[in-house]
């Protein structure tokens, strides 16, 4: 057996768990994990600027590819609870990363020693598994059970949390003779597959809603397969877009409040059954429960067994792993197929179609300064389809989410329930990180770019390029607009006269010289026929620099994007499409 340091053994259970790459900030109590991993070697470690940054760091490279788990390091007290919000993040979307934080040692956790803070009571609540080691012994074990609960049932974040003394203390450990534990995931019966086909067969306009849950499952193929054989057209949720091409015929919009489109709205308007595979039936998907589910029965597959009737009971609910169902569903579609019991769709299909093509839209202006509408018809124009989207909320995400396109699995890469304010830039950081060869395209309005603006520096240090899209408006969009219904426009606006920069006319932030003087590259816009330049010098000097590249658009100060309290209600507070050229980009064109 071998001898070593406890955290020595932490480090070569994470390195044989997959573990390459981490982000975080060291700290006297957690030195000690410094010291094996530059010891031990085989994990890379990224320095954040501020450790909540590191957390979404860790979010961003576990969301870009499937069986990525990624590492936040923090030192003891404020370092946990600055990543909080990430463990909170990570917890709402299902998303598994691992929080390493330093603690006091033990005979001092309860004398109020400096920076000790009971941190597993407090991430509790937005964590699957949180635990503070007391035992050296315990620490390779400790670390085995967090890969565990990461990857069985529903994925979520864990946290542990080493006392220094426990770091230190040397145990016996071999690493040869570690395995990792087994994945546990609900699986779908043959009786299960059968009940819900006969009820998709037996609907007249059904639709299948893929949620984030298709690529926790890394099922995104299955679940295109299994449209494309039975025919029935697929909205998917926020955390879902991309499982299938916008261009794809069965493709027929998102639905929703805010992140949603015409046609997709009203295709859900007149279904009869929705079928809901890794989805939650999140609010602002579906607004309120009368309206949503009027007219439709439902059928839901979730992994985790307590969301099935948490927000309304289904006409059928099935707790499994989408992957699992989808597998038992293809077996039995394929039978019915085979034997002719399979309804044909076409009819159905094609008038979804039809209002994705007529439901357009409008984002064709040559207003100056900038209509925001314009400046995602300019990004449609400039970015392929191969391109990779990072946003978290917010006017600017919610407009992008309504006139982008995402054609591929993971390529939109968002925080969903949690929607913390700063996400991005980090997020995107940790997603070039976990694919460096990925066209990352981040977006951000000016609030949300202004509250983690100092990651940026990770980006010019490390040298992970990605191009920053800035729409800013000087106010809080989203909050303003918002506000409208307490007839108020109050504390929301980031305007002022700026004394070192008069040339942004009362804009206020100069965000070209504080990007700059992070180490990136930065250009700003004012003219919205200036972008398509714009973007492609944006793209040479990500090339040659290997650094983030913000591309800041001045839009006009307020523009209200579509968004309503019901889907049958949503408000459309700018012209629509009523020719091809008002919406050029538009995934399918009015003429």
């Amino acid at each position: 057996m071998a001898r070593m340091r406890a955290i020595e053994a932490a480090v070569l259970v994470m390195r044989r768990e997959g573990v390459d790459t981490a982000f975080g900030v060291p700290g006297a109590a957690i030195n000690p994990l410094y010291a094996a991993l530059k010891k031990l070697g085989g994990i890379d470690h990224v320095l954040a600027r501020h450790v909540e940054g590191a957390s979404h760091m860790a979010e961003g490279y576990t969301r870009t590819n499937a069986g990525n788990i990624g590492v936040c390091i923090g030192t003891s007290g404020p370092a946990g609870t600055d990543m909080v919000t990430g463990l909170y993040s990570a917890s709402a979307d299902s998303i598994p990363i691992l929080c390493i934080t330093g603690q006091a040692p033990r005979a001092r956790m309860h004398k109020e020693d400096f920076q000790a803070v009971d941190i597993t009571s407090i991430v509790g609540p937005v964590t699957k598994w949180a635990t503070t080691v007391m035992e050296p012994g315990q620490v390779p074990r400790a670390f085995q059970r967090a890969f565990h609960e990461m990857r069985s049932g529903r994925p979520g974040p864990v946290l542990i949390d080493l006392p220094f003394d426990v770091q230190m203390a040397e145990i016996e450990f071999d690493i040869d003779a570690y395995e990792p534990l087994p994945v546990a995931k609900p699986t779908t019966s043959r009786v299960q597959a059968e009940k819900a086909i006969a009820m998709l067969n037996d609907a007249e306009r059904p639709l299948l809603v893929a949620g984030g849950g298709i690529f926790n499952a890394d099922a995104q193929d299955k679940l295109v397969e299994f449209a494309e054989l039975t025919g029935v057209p697929v909205v998917p949720t926020l955390m879902g877009w991309g499982a299938i091409p916008d261009d794809h015929k069965l493709m027929v919009g998102m639905v929703g409040l805010q992140t949603s489109h015409r046609y997709g709205n009203a295709t859900l308007l007149a279904s009869d059954l929705v079928f809901g595979i890794g989805n939650r039936w999140a609010n602002r998907h579906t607004g309120s429960v009368d309206v949503y589910t009027e007219g439709r029965k439902f059928i839901h597959v979730d992994i985790e067994p307590t969301q099935i009737g948490r927000v309304f009971n289904p006409d059928l609910g099935i707790a499994s792993d989408a992957g699992n169902a989808l597998d038992a569903f293809l077996e039995v579609a394929r039978e019915w197929k085979a034997a002719g019991k399979l309804k044909d769709r076409s009819a159905w299909v094609e008038a979804c179609r039809e209002r994705k093509r007529t439901l357009q839209r409008k984002t064709h202006f040559d207003n100056v300064p900038a209509k925001p509408q314009r400046v995602y018809e300019e990004m449609n124009e400039a970015f392929g389809k191969d391109t990779c989207y990072v946003s978290t909320i917010g006017l600017s995400q919610i407009a992008g989410a309504q006139f982008l396109h995402v054609y591929k699995p993971r390529h939109w890469i968002n925080c969903g329930q949690a929607g913390p304010l700063g996400w991005t830039i980090p997020a995107a950081l940790g997603v070039v990180k976990a694919d460096p060869q990925r066209q990352v395209v981040a977006l951000s309005g000016d609030y949300d770019f202004q509250f983690m603006i100092e990651e940026l520096a990770v980006g010019a240090q490390f040298n992970l390029p990605y191009i920053h899209v800035l729409v800013n408006n000087s106010y809080l969009g989203l909050i303003r607009q918002a506000q409208r219904g307490f007839d108020i426009d109050y504390c929301v606006q980031l305007a002022f006269e700026n004394i070192n920069a008069p040339e942004l006319n009362g804009y206020g932030v100069d965000h070209v010289a504080v990007v700059e003087g992070l180490g990136c590259k930065a250009i700003r816009v004012f003219d919205p026929n200036e972008l398509q330049n714009a973007f492609a010098e944006a793209k040479r000097l990500m090339a040659e620099h290997r650094v983030p590249v913000v591309v800041e658009i001045i839009l006009e100060r307020v523009t209200n994007i579509s968004m309503g309290t019901e889907i049958n209600a949503i408000n459309e507070f700018e012209e629509l499409a009523e020719r091809g050229v008002d919406a050029p980009t538009a995934i399918s064109l009015l003429d």
